[in-house]
């Protein structure tokens, strides 16, 4: 299973400077909808981890308050799209794993 979790000093050199598709999962322990998502990242990062161009991770945003400021996150879940280091799409609350496929598909043609 592919290690998912980042820590905000990583964000730079994981996301920014990423060449192609990555999908940030913003979230905290105690929320209840996060543990929903979770699984989900999971799954779509086990999909996914042959594909170089690809990367799912998960930012902890009381660990990482400086990026969550960054990215206006004020509900979480909130997974956002980067493209080239670039935020393209930002979806919040629970997502499905069909829908984010798809997400991921559409950015990488």
């Amino acid at each position: 299973m592919p290690e998912t979790t980042i820590t905000e000093s990583m964000f730079n050199e994981e996301i920014k400077n990423f060449k192609g598709v990555a999908l940030v999962d913003f979230w905290a322990e105690w929320c209840g909808p996060c543990r929903i998502q979770g699984p989900i990242i999971e799954e779509l990062a086990d999909d996914f981890s042959g594909n170089e161009s690809v990367k799912i991770r998960k930012l902890n945003i009381d660990d990482a308050k400086k990026t969550a400021q960054e990215y206006n996150i004020m509900s979480i879940p909130t997974i956002i799209m980067f493209k080239d280091g670039k935020p393209m799409e930002t979806m919040i609350g629970v997502q499905q794993k069909d829908l984010l496929k798809d997400k991921i598909n559409s950015l990488l043609n």
